[in-house]
């Protein structure tokens, strides 16, 4: 078009917060040589204005989207208990994943919407760095069984209120309010639902206040990655399950517990009982991405690699911004030594949730094994920037700080890499993963009988997928011409 230039998503993602221009969402499209619909939005060069002061008497170029976008920015916490900030999140995290559910409408994925949390945003620069025609935004306070819920929707362009409303009612009633906000917004926007489409919007999750109470919780200790917290979160997910045996979504958590325990910390857990809480999660909700994600990463620790892989493009299909569906796919892909393939799911990973500090960490690997230097620092710097801010949030884990002290390994930053590796050991020095990264270390600094004894005593207890990882691993390539390595190759297989 005259005046202006069409873009991906991809695109927009990387500079739209850095140019004063206008990103209209244009939807979908058919690109030629391109496989799949790609996101397009477009730059009206013409009519650009700057963010913050849009020029006087100049209307913003309306949307021209096939559908509308919104972004649901994190609602408030307005409680006086600062307790209660998993609550107000669970509701934006349910508002988003009930508007997904809607085809006629493009919805940012709760990751993304997420840095905005905490800040105060000008409501038209936040709609145009994000990309999108509309955005929703409340808050929550909750006092003992009361709930009060104020939601507005604005137009990104304008900047002028769409809708707003107040919800005054029992905590018991917090899923029709949802509902109602779902509904009130595909209605203000005139999007079409499907039956199907109706249905998941209007059936609750659960219909018990309290089990959501303990998902919520769960979610919220979960997310925070530690031994420690992991297992608190699955007795989260327990006690809803428990209050609520058909709560499909706490199946799934549970689900997602024990793997991350498996992966990280390899406890002795169940790959059946993680199947068997995905089973019974789909037998509840078929349209469950969370749990096909979980089947997925189980299915490839039993080795089924087909079932695995067929359960990750399902999950990806139901919902494109689940993190844990790209990061176990990515893990998987790189034990099956689909190198393009693990680095485009690790991206993904790391672009759906701009705090994992996991996927960078490891896509660093991928690229060294790819033989693409450039793109491996760049991965590492992102991973260190991640890692220093997860090592604030939790001090008590070994994981972002060995991850972390590879990814300064990479960048030159020797000495620091060698106390964030000290410090994790310190923290847990049976921990098989801290052994694993720490000998990737030793590898990168040259002490190569320190790595090769890391390696002997962490094998003995090393799952499936970390001796594959063991075998695989780019950083172990000095070893290889040693005589211990064979012994190291015996023991992984």
């Amino acid at each position: 078009p005259l005046g202006g230039i069409s873009c991906s998503a991809a695109v927009r993602t990387q500079i739209g917060n850095k140019l004063e221009m206008e990103f209209l969402d244009q939807g979908e499209k058919t690109v030629k040589n391109i496989a799949q619909p790609v996101h397009v939005y477009f730059i009206n060069m013409a009519e650009a204005a700057p963010a913050s002061a849009p020029q006087a008497g100049v209307s913003p170029p309306a949307p021209m989207a096939d559908k509308p976008s919104v972004a649901v920015l994190p609602f408030s916490n307005m409680s006086n208990d600062p307790e209660q900030e998993f609550f107000s999140d669970g509701i934006t995290e349910d508002i988003i994943t009930d508007l997904s559910n809607v085809s006629g409408l493009f919805v940012l994925g709760r990751n993304t919407v997420f840095a905005y949390k905490g800040k105060s945003v000008n409501l038209l620069q936040t709609a145009r760095e994000l990309g999108v025609s509309y955005l929703l935004e409340g808050s929550v306070r909750k006092a003992g069984q009361k709930v009060r819920i104020n939601a507005q929707l604005i137009e990104g362009s304008t900047g002028g209120h769409v809708w707003a409303a107040r919800y005054d009612r029992d905590l018991t009633d917090i899923f029709e309010v949802q509902d109602e906000i779902t509904q009130t917004i595909v209605a203000e926007l005139k999007v079409k639902l499907l039956p199907e489409e109706i249905q998941a919007i209007t059936q609750a999750p659960t219909d018990n206040i309290e089990a959501y109470t303990y998902y919520l919780r769960g979610r919220e200790f979960f997310r925070r990655s530690t031994k420690p917290n992991l297992l608190l979160a699955r007795q989260m997910f327990a006690k809803a399950i428990e209050l609520d045996p058909f709560y499909a979504r706490a199946y799934a958590g549970m689900a997602d517990c024990d793997s991350f325990l498996f992966l990280q910390y390899s406890e002795d857990v169940s790959i059946d009982g993680i199947l068997a809480n995905c089973a019974k999660a789909l037998s509840i909700d078929t349209r469950l991405a969370e749990a096909r994600a979980s089947r997925g990463l189980a299915m490839s620790l039993q080795q089924k690699f087909a079932e695995a892989e067929a359960e990750f493009e399902l999950a990806i299909a139901s919902n494109p911004n689940l993190f844990e569906a790209h990061y176990f796919y990515a893990r998987f892909c790189y034990t099956q030594q689909k190198m393009p393939e693990a680095a485009r799911h690790f991206e993904r990973a790391a672009e759906v949730n701009p705090d994992d500090y996991q996927s960078p960490s490891l896509l660093q690997q991928v690229y060294h094994g790819l033989g693409q230097p450039e793109k491996a620092r760049d991965a590492a710097r992102r991973a260190v920037e991640r890692a220093t801010r997860d090592i604030a949030r939790n001090p008590d884990s070994p994981r972002p700080l060995y991850l972390g002290a590879n990814a300064l390994a990479t960048l030159g930053e020797v000495e620091q890499a060698k106390d964030w590796a000290a410090r994790a050991l310190a923290l847990d020095p049976d921990d098989v993963l801290t052994k694993y990264n720490i000998a990737c270390l030793y590898c990168v600094f040259g002490d190569l009988d320190a790595a090769f004894d890391l390696l002997m005593e962490m094998l003995p207890r090393a799952n499936y997928e970390t001796r594959i990882w063991i075998l695989n691993d780019t950083d172990f390539n000095p070893l290889h011409s040693h005589p211990r390595w064979q012994t190291v190759v015996e023991m992984a297989r």
